[in-house]
């Protein structure tokens, strides 16, 4: 079969590339183009465009870049046509995939949508495009399913998360001595998870690195983005008791006692890998006015949301910064508050239940 799948961030990337493992295992001969990263290139298929040259966020980021971004789109539905693919997999990335969607069901492709985009936070009237567009969703969130068809009698497929296999498969993996392989010392290890953007980056990872002298007990490691070099960071990196790492996160991850994570799957990974953390965000100002009032949510990480109670605290905007983000940090790095975290994340980590997401979704893909 000829599978096109667009995967636009480097979260789709990771899940896309455990999706074409297990499709390529089954179906050797698939012949796949996609939209993706270096983890995807990296199992196979025909990469079309980087994730590097798509990411734009926020509401005034995406007007500025329109012009690009509606290119890509055109570029998009030629190539589809091109390729005529047998399914088109959608994986997140909603402004431009349900854009894509659209066009290829009525041109008469087999679509389907790996990881739903987040209507029940927003855009809820989207339910309309995705019974029209959508031939088959697949979610990853407990209860995206009650969303979908008992609220909009739409059904779905629960499919369970990816990331739990895919820590699962890096922890199985891992070998040799982080700290001697990045040329660390024996201080605990503080990790610095910025985002994936060059936007979020630039202003986050400021606010991070002030508490930094602070503790002078710890070691700071900074994870850097796949799609980014060293070069962006350094005129970041002030101070002496901070490491960049590149393109090894879970590994990071894995060696962590505490973390400081930008708001995204970043803080759901690092509750699966049962690290202490303080959830942060801060975003262009015009696009937090504009998305504050549209934006029906309790809770932005989503450790908080998949539980429905404040398990990490979240510091948002203005609330984002060096007094907040140091007094929130003490209570990670305190005993009693870590323990306390640790029993949440045991359940949070049952509450998703079992592995096996991406073998679930090529097998019901091979069903249709």
């Amino acid at each position: 079969m000829r599978y096109y799948i667009i995967a636009g961030e480097a979260s789709g990337d990771l899940h896309g590339a455990n999706l074409l493992k297990v499709l390529f295992k089954t179906e050797p001969d698939a012949e796949v183009r996609f939209w993706g990263g270096d983890l995807m290139q990296q199992v196979g298929g025909t990469l079309v465009k980087h994730y590097k040259d798509l990411a734009f966020m926020g509401f005034a980021e995406v007007i500025t870049n329109l012009r690009t971004i509606l290119k890509n789109i055109e570029f998009c539905k030629k190539d589809i046509k091109a390729f005529n693919p047998d399914v088109i997999i959608f994986i997140d990335y909603p402004g431009f995939n349900m854009r894509i969607a659209k066009w290829a069901k009525q041109q008469g492709f087999d679509t389907h949508y790996y990881i739903s985009p987040q209507i029940w936070a927003w855009k809820e009237g989207r339910i309309k495009a995705i019974k029209r567009d959508v031939n088959q969703m697949y979610v990853i969130l407990p209860f995206e399913k009650d969303f979908y068809e008992k609220k909009h009698q739409y059904p779905v497929h629960y499919v369970g998360h990816p990331l739990l296999d895919e820590i699962e498969e890096f922890k199985k993996n891992q070998s040799g001595n982080f700290n001697e392989k990045h040329q660390l010392d024996d201080r605990p290890i503080i990790a610095l998870l910025p985002g994936s953007r060059k936007q979020e980056i630039s202003r986050l990872l400021t606010e991070m690195l002030r508490i930094v002298n602070d503790y002078p007990q710890f070691q700071f490691v900074i994870a850097g983005a796949p799609s980014l070099n060293a070069a962006f960071y350094q005129p970041f990196i002030k101070q002496e008791n901070v490491k960049l790492i590149l393109n090894d996160t879970y590994n990071l991850l894995n060696n962590a006692y505490a973390a400081i994570v930008t708001s995204g799957t970043a803080t759901l990974e690092t509750a699966l890998f049962n690290v202490p953390q303080v959830v942060v965000y801060k975003g262009n100002e015009i696009s937090y006015q504009i998305a504050r009032r549209i934006i029906n949510l309790k809770y932005i990480s989503l450790v908080n949301l998949i539980m429905d109670e404040p398990i990490v605290t979240e510091l948002i905007q203005n609330e984002c910064n060096t007094t907040n983000i140091k007094k929130e940090f003490d209570k990670v790095i305190n005993k009693n508050y870590r323990d306390e975290m640790f029993v949440k994340y045991r359940e949070l980590s049952e509450k998703l239940g079992g592995g096996g997401a991406s073998e679930r979704v090529v097998n019901i893909l091979r069903s249709f």
